[in-house]
């Protein structure tokens, strides 16, 4: 397919995370720049999957019983799906797409490679199916777009980092944009930096152990504003135990997600926490306080050397999006954890963008990118041996 030479398009991206609750929909203005790409936010959407599929969705990530029947119905309903949200989105901003990329729904994800039928395998799977998407819309549709960094040897994540850098790279002011999804990961921009000098990286569990939590012992999907763990208390040897694992001191490039985070080890840390006497409110404040720590430690550890060494006088504005930014008794922690660090993270609202949108508007850069055929993944951020042009075009 001979690419377009790149120039300005409206393009919807699609997002939905590893806390598989929704559909997050950006309609951005995307053009080409000066040494970068400028991208404008011109609505947002989101919608809650139906109970009964999520129910689904979260069955198949990392099922240990399924049938090939249930999956290729899923892919096929989580198509229609997503055409539905992507058509909200156009009525309610009054704006029609000419390029959807939809990133799909992560049900299974290993970065590490583990023997398979005799040799050493990684793997990763969106599903969603873009023909669906394409069909409904009559406009082209960029999908699956982990496979090819993982070909070339990367960790398929984090990819939000290319939209951190063509964004929010300041000249002067060194920058870490942190997101609070389902897995929480950090994005670090030193001041005047250059594309390899870019630091990303998945910290551990942002909302997904919570939510998880809240589910099993509240019947309720997500601990709104914070408000239950703020009146629990920390279980601190269940937490310290937690810190100890070897992921948190293993340097970036690093990947993490529900295989490490789901059902078995939310049914450990319950049992762990309730070993200690806790009441359902402490659980709850020791899973917020689980993601607070981690994301402070990977700071400390790998973030600050990096602005020592590339941006040493430079100011840092440490920017959170995501849904995790809602929740305050989770923000206070994460600002009680760096304190000590002069670091005082802010919503990305406060930057004109709105924390719920953020991922979605990254995969409509992505696609942009991929339409025109250039690179979207950042080596420095995924471990790749080399950039490489992401995803698949399906037309309409």
């Amino acid at each position: 397919m001979i690419r377009p030479k790149p120039k300005a398009m409206i393009v919807a991206g699609v997002m939905s995370g590893t806390s598989a609750d929704g559909v997050d929909v950006a309609l951005c203005r995307v053009s080409p720049a000066a040494g970068s790409t400028h991208v404008k936010v011109l609505g947002h959407y989101a919608t809650k999957y139906p109970a009964k599929l999520r129910k689904a969705v979260l069955a198949a990530m990392d099922a240990k019983n399924t049938t090939t029947a249930e999956l290729a119905r899923l892919n096929w309903r989580l198509g229609e799906i997503y055409a539905e949200a992507v058509q909200a989105a156009a009525r309610e901003a009054h704006v029609k797409p000419q390029l959807i990329a939809c990133h799909g729904q992560t049900i299974y994800h290993q970065a590490t490679a583990t023997n398979y039928l005799g040799e050493q395998l990684r793997c990763t799977w969106q599903t969603g199916e873009a023909a669906v998407i394409a069909e409904r819309m009559r406009v082209p549709v960029v999908s699956d777009f982990r496979p090819a960094d993982l070909a070339a040897n990367g960790q398929a994540a984090p990819l939000v980092p290319m939209f951190d850098y063509c964004v929010f790279r300041n000249a002067k002011r060194s920058r870490v944009l942190l997101n609070l999804g389902g897995i929480a990961n950090l994005t670090v921009l030193p001041a005047a930096c250059d594309a390899e000098d870019v630091l990303a990286f998945d910290t551990g569990p942002a909302n997904m152990v919570i939510d998880a939590c809240m589910e099993r012992l509240l019947g309720r999907g997500v601990d709104r504003n914070g408000a239950t763990a703020a009146r629990g208390l920390v279980m601190e040897p269940v937490l310290l135990k937690l810190m100890r694992a070897k992921y948190f001191s293993a340097p970036p490039p690093k990947s993490c997600g529900r295989e490490q985070y789901g059902e078995t080890f939310v049914t450990e840390f319950i049992a762990a926490c309730q070993h200690k006497g806790a009441r359902d409110e402490d659980v709850i404040a020791t899973a917020t306080a689980f993601t607070a720590k981690t994301i402070a430690d990977a700071y400390v550890r790998f973030c600050k050397p990096e602005f020592k060494r590339l941006a040493p006088t430079s100011k840092v504005d440490f920017l959170a999006a995501g849904g995790g930014v809602r929740n305050l008794t989770l923000m206070r922690m994460l600002n009680d954890e760096l304190k000590t660090e002069s670091a005082r993270i802010r919503s990305i609202d406060e930057m004109g963008l709105d924390a719920g949108a953020k991922e979605a508007a990254a995969f409509a850069l992505l696609g942009w990118l991929t339409w025109h055929g250039l690179p979207g993944n950042l080596p420095s951020a995924t471990g790749a041996r080399r950039p490489v042009v992401l995803g698949k075009v399906t037309l309409a």
